[in-house]
């Protein structure tokens, strides 16, 4: 019997899946380990950062050489344009710096991870782009700073006339740099490190409304025919011309809505210009106000006025710039004048009702230069004057600034309750016969003050005193006709007479007793341009104007006036 021989038991078939899988990372791993043992630590051969060679180096070997070699690039000026401006930026003043840790790991392959290291098998080094940080605030900052000195503003096309000479002004166009768009082309011309070559930076264009063949065309149909010659004009028998110097000096193009230029003459400017002004003074004339004066109590015309002749600045321009594209004799034409009629005329005497004396009132006064001057041109300026009803006449708007230029001289005047001097001292007189005529012819007194202390010369209660500025005499025509104010000055005296027709019969005047009477003092004053005082009381005082028809009073009207003491001043 032969023995028996025990059974082995055999392993179970493996599927084929498992065994491949577990090949493959019997592969993978040793692949790893040999990506590993190779690497050592160190870059790969032949690696380059912008020329820079750092293969076969460790890490930390990488960027001690980068800081080194490659860093200083931050502060090298690029070369950039906006248009056709040029410029720099320093990359690192732009925020722009390399990150050089972020670069070593990007050649060293980002470190260890498996596929990193398995992936370095199958690369032989190379140039790698370098890692750059940014910082925006710091980028858009060096932007805007370049674009205030780069940028560029739209240049309009233009003509302009210099001592009858044509100018031209060439179109350019705007440019303006594209902050937000600019910082990834300066930091793409960072990275490529092209110190060389100038980086056009983007930028928004504005294109002018007037090109150059605009300017092309102005010129030719209109500056240089307008600069060819004189123009001349005539008015009546009256002939003068306007060299083109003159008409380039108030003579423009401006462009319209579509882009074209079109002339403009300064009207005004022109006629201001003494080469037309003086001819024009003599063809124009200012119309004349009919005289009237008084024969017994009626009034009738002493002088009838005349019309005057006036050129209207637009109907200058009309004339002016037609001619300027025209030639020869043809750069000749008419200028318009048109006829300007008095206020007052003969005709118009009946009808405003100026038929009789209303009032008249005079005022006498001691004789002095100054007095005979500064009475005499504040008559001359209010006489003629018409106040037609329901007009406010004003003394300060008739007379006008008391001052050297308007014809008054300096004179006494009383100013803080004491005499002193000043232009325009005397006119108070010309006020208070103003302010008595007006009183006596019924109408309306709008605004009034009394001289602060009483004056012998004048009727208590019953006198006005001006200030420019600060006090005016003015009454209102309510009478139902026109006034005409006739004011006539002597040496010793003014008067004033009021002309229209009679609303009341009779107006006279009550002057009441003094009250609240208060005794001056006395000063004694070292004031190098002090004026003597005599004293005189202060006092309030009410006159009554009473108004009278047919023998009858209408009624009455109350002036109260308060006077302070008039202090005896001494000057020493």
């Amino acid at each position: 019997m032969r023995p028996r021989i025990p059974s082995v038991r055999r392993p179970a078939a493996v599927p084929a899946l498992a065994m491949t899988g577990g090949a493959l990372a019997l592969g993978v791993g040793g692949l790893y380990l040999t990506g590993l043992l190779l690497a050592g630590g160190t870059i790969e051969s032949g690696t380059t950062v912008r020329g820079v060679d750092i293969g076969g180096l460790t890490a930390a070997e990488a960027t001690r050489k980068l800081e080194r070699d490659l860093t200083p690039a931050e502060a090298r000026a690029l070369p950039v344009t906006v248009g056709d401006r040029s410029g720099s930026v320093v990359p690192r003043e732009a925020g722009l710096t390399f990150d050089v840790p972020g670069t070593v790991d990007r050649a060293a392959h980002t470190g260890s991870d498996p596929v990193s290291v398995i992936g370095a098998l199958f690369r032989s080094g190379g140039d790698i782009e370098p890692a750059v940080h940014t910082d925006e605030d710091a980028s858009r900052s060096a932007l805007r700073e370049l674009a205030g000195k780069l940028d560029q503003k739209v240049r309009e096309g233009g003509v302009a006339f210099t001592g009858g000479e044509v100018e031209e002004t060439a179109p350019r166009t705007g440019r303006a740099l594209d902050v937000d768009a600019a910082a990834g082309t300066l930091k793409e011309a960072f990275l490529k490190g092209d110190t060389d070559t100038a980086t056009a930076l983007p930028a928004r264009e504005t294109r002018p409304k007037v090109g150059a063949a605009e300017v092309e065309r102005a010129v030719r149909e209109f500056a240089r025919p307008a600069m060819s010659a004189p123009v001349a004009l005539t008015a009546g028998d009256r002939r003068f011309t306007i060299a083109p110097e003159v008409l380039g000096e108030h003579l423009t193009l401006k462009p319209d809505g579509d882009g074209r230029l079109t002339p403009k003459l300064d009207e005004k400017g022109l006629r201001a210009a003494p080469a037309v002004a003086r001819p024009l003074a003599d063809l124009t004339t200012t119309p004349r106000d009919a005289r009237l004066r008084l024969d017994g109590d009626r009034v009738v015309v002493a002088d009838r006025g005349r019309t005057g002749v006036q050129v209207p600045d637009k109907a200058l321009g009309k004339a002016v710039l037609p001619l300027l594209t025209e030639s020869g004799a043809d750069r000749t034409g008419a200028l318009a004048t048109r006829r300007t009629e008095p206020e007052l005329t003969p005709e118009k005497v009946a009808r405003l009702g100026l038929k009789e004396k209303v009032s008249s009132y005079t005022v006498t006064f001691e004789p002095a230069a100054y007095r005979t001057q500064n009475i005499g041109r504040a008559a001359e300026l209010i006489d003629g004057s018409l106040v037609k009803p329901g007009e406010t006449w004003s003394f300060n708007r008739t007379v006008g600034e008391r001052t050297e230029a308007n014809g008054f001289g300096e004179g006494v005047i009383i100013l803080n309750d004491k005499y002193t001097k000043a232009a325009g001292g005397g006119v108070s007189s010309v006020a208070t016969t103003m302010f008595n005529a007006m009183f006596f012819a019924g109408v309306r007194p709008v605004e009034y003050g009394a001289h602060s202390f009483y004056i012998e010369r004048y009727p208590e209660g019953r006198e006005a005193t001006v200030a420019w500025g600060s006090l005016d005499l003015r009454f209102a025509n309510d009478s139902g006709n026109a006034l005409y104010i006739q004011a006539e000055a002597t040496d010793t005296s003014v008067t004033v007479t009021f002309l229209g027709t009679k609303k009341y019969d009779e107006i006279k005047s009550v002057t009441g007793p003094r009250r609240n009477v208060v005794e001056p003092g006395r000063k004694v004053s070292t004031d190098e341009e002090c004026v003597p005082q005599t004293p005189l009381e202060g006092f309030d005082v009410t006159v009554e104007r009473v108004f009278l028809n047919n023998g009858r009073e209408v009624k009455r009207q109350p002036f109260h006036t308060h006077y302070t003491p008039r202090d005896e001043i001494v000057c020493e």
